[in-house]
């Protein structure tokens, strides 16, 4: 079992930044592949980002909406990834999810049926 736990949402101004972190329990978090995921009131759960690994080389995939704005990143040794989000919109406002798949294989993994553990989500609201 695989536990997830959101933090860092919050309010901010359009044009402004917020860092959300996401703590993972397990001893072999390194093998797993991690995403972040968002859903707007009335929406459906869009992906965001993903972060995996072929080999020695990290790969991480942005949605077009974020790509140039979001950074995914992990910590390893503290079982946590990041979302460095700037230069907000409103538009990015949502419920931000962690989501871990057992699989650290390279792979852009879009699709919310492909990871085997959600967080609760963290609030992220931007204001214009």
């Amino acid at each position: 079992q695989v536990q997830l736990v959101e933090s860092g949402g919050g309010l901010v101004q359009a044009g402004g930044s917020l860092r959300l972190s996401c703590a993972a329990s397990g001893r072999t978090f390194s093998s797993y592949a991690m995403g972040w995921f968002r859903q707007a009131p009335g929406k459906e759960r869009e992906f965001v980002t993903s972060i995996s690994r072929s080999g020695g080389t990290i790969y991480s995939y942005y949605a077009d909406s974020v790509k140039g704005r979001f950074t995914i990143s992990r910590d390893n040794a503290k079982n946590t990834v990041y979302l460095q989000m700037n230069s907000l919109k409103p538009e990015d406002t949502g419920v931000y999810y962690c989501a871990a798949a057992l699989d650290i294989v390279r792979s852009p993994r879009r699709s919310p049926s492909e990871y085997d553990y959600w967080g609760q989500g963290t609030q992220v609201t931007v204001s214009s």
